[in-house]
């Protein structure tokens, strides 16, 4: 008896904590900030589960290390422009279907985040 994919399988990374220098006023992007990364990576698990292989499947713990540092020598006003550059990066060096990232700002005493949430998924052509 064969399974179809009815939808895509999921890894999630929650709340990655990284420090990027992002912020719209210079004083604010001349120190790192503490930032939430949270990631849903949607790929198909098919062959990673009948081979037990690592190399059949995206290897979270790669992509986390590349999170940490991803924003060496950079800086964003927008955490909108850091979540559309990570999930550019993440679609391009782990090649899910698809990327839904979640960027939390932690920059509002009144609250608790400030967050953006997008959706990518890969070209085809």
């Amino acid at each position: 008896m064969g399974f179809t994919l009815s939808s895509m399988d999921t890894i999630t990374v929650a709340d990655l904590e990284v420090w990027y220098h992002v912020g719209v006023p210079d004083e604010e992007r001349s120190q790192p900030q503490r930032l939430h990364l949270s990631l849903e990576l949607g790929l198909d698990f098919r062959q990673a589960a009948a081979t037990d292989d690592l190399n059949a499947t995206l290897n979270y713990f790669a992509l986390s290390q590349r999170l940490l540092s991803f924003g060496d020598g950079r800086n964003w006003k927008l955490i909108e422009t850091l979540a559309v550059d990570l999930a550019e990066m993440v679609l391009k060096e782990f090649r899910p279907a698809e990327v839904t990232i979640e960027v939390k700002k932690f920059i509002l005493p009144t609250t608790r985040h400030v967050a953006v949430r997008i959706t990518r998924r890969t070209r085809i052509d």
